[in-house]
């Protein structure tokens, strides 16, 4: 059991929920805030999309141990990474 991934995704899901429910969109850094028309929306996509999976894959992760884990973490990383992206570019930056 690796306790520094379950403190992490731990930490995740704890943003998610500020973030996706709670509406605090000012711990998303490096968004211009006055290009974002909907915040609101914002907040469920980061949250729900990137944050929320994220978060369950490292909780899952710090239980199971299997070789090239730390490549797996990094490749669905970036995979929500740019999901999340590609919707705000094409729904949130109108």
């Amino acid at each position: 059991m690796d306790y520094g991934l379950l403190v992490i995704g731990i930490v995740l899901l704890l943003v998610s929920y500020l973030v996706a429910v709670k509406k605090q969109t000012w711990l998303l850094a490096g968004f211009n805030e006055k290009m974002i028309k909907n915040k609101s929306l914002l907040g469920t996509v980061t949250g729900g999309v990137f944050f929320l999976p994220f978060g369950l894959l490292a909780v899952i992760n710090s239980f199971i141990d299997y070789p090239y884990e730390g490549t797996v973490l990094i490749i669905a990383m970036l995979v929500f990474l740019t999901i999340t992206y590609v919707f705000i570019n094409r729904r949130l930056l109108d």
